[in-house]
């Protein structure tokens, strides 16, 4: 789960899914129900790329919606997978780091990027994409939870370990933790890390194509020991992308926003993140959006 720190920029000069945007906020849309289970503190987001390979970002943010992209923010493809692994900034400018899954070649590259806002107006400055590691193809969805790094490819479920070799950042050869069940899994993304020693676990949150919302628990040191929760046994499984946010004045809690293929939204409030129980999960569909670039849950 991490906060972007340009979330809160505006001022914008790109066309996306054919509306031209220059800070487009709108009303969250007509469900009254979902947004008052959301509190206003609560702001969540979710990284997109079009077609021709301009990344977005769809906000919800204070019971509104936007969509947000940069002037020359574009890397020219569109990745199977996404996550972004760093970031640094301030009010006029900021650095980015993020993991792409190419969509043909079977590698995963580090995409950095820099941006400046100039006469009022953010764009991109320099922007790269280079080869990080093979073996990565059909590579569907990349949850990072430093230092370790998931990935969800056909039936499986692997781990990579981020480390230094000589000095240069790499990746580790893959785990692989888990053999069927994961192409039921549609969506999957890192919510924290509970516990100490033998008994550290990374928890992941995501979504099935049978309409569960689910949390997995995967034991640090012995990282083939999953165990799981049912949150919701149903109403889930049309999301493509599942994303967890935060609340200023709720830090106990956490927003949820699902996007699906089709441009809709529905943003859930679950006031105690850590309980494993989803029976308190509030919220609803904020109607159709027409978020219909490619997004990634983070």
């Amino acid at each position: 789960m991490r906060k972007s720190i340009v979330a809160a920029a505006t001022a914008l000069s790109v066309v996306a899914t054919g509306l031209a945007v220059a800070g487009v906020v709108v009303p969250a849309g007509p469900a009254a129900a979902a947004l008052s289970d959301v509190p206003a503190d609560c702001s969540v987001s979710a990284a997109a790329y079009r077609s021709d390979g301009q990344r977005l970002s769809y906000v919800y943010s204070d019971r509104t919606t936007s969509t947000k992209a940069y002037a020359n923010d574009n890397l020219g493809w569109v990745p199977s997978a996404h996550q972004q692994i760093g970031a640094s900034g301030d009010d006029t400018s900021f650095r980015s780091t993020e993991y792409a899954a190419h969509p043909t070649d079977g590698w995963l590259y580090k995409v950095s990027r820099q941006g400046e806002l100039v006469d009022g107006t953010w764009r991109v400055t320099a922007i790269t994409a280079s080869r990080f590691k093979n073996g990565f193809a059909d590579t569907r969805i990349l949850a990072s939870a430093s230092p370790y790094l998931y990935r969800v490819a056909g039936t499986s479920l692997y781990r990579y370990t981020e480390t230094y070799v000589d000095d240069v950042f790499t990746l580790s050869a893959p785990v692989r933790l888990t053999t069927t069940g994961w192409d039921a899994v549609n969506t999957l993304t890192y919510e924290r890390s509970g516990g100490t020693g033998s008994a550290a676990v990374d928890v992941l949150i995501g979504t099935k194509a049978n309409g569960e919302l689910k949390e997995w628990r995967v034991n640090r040191a012995t990282p083939t020991t999953i165990t799981s929760k049912v949150l919701r046994a149903s109403g889930w499984g049309p999301f493509t992308s599942l994303s967890t946010g935060y609340c200023d004045a709720h830090p106990n809690g956490r927003p949820l926003l699902g996007i699906t293929a089709a441009g809709s939204a529905s943003v859930h409030f679950d006031a105690l993140k850590t309980d494993g129980v989803g029976t308190d999960i509030k919220g609803g569909s904020l109607g159709s959006l027409g978020w219909t670039a490619k997004a990634y849950g983070q």
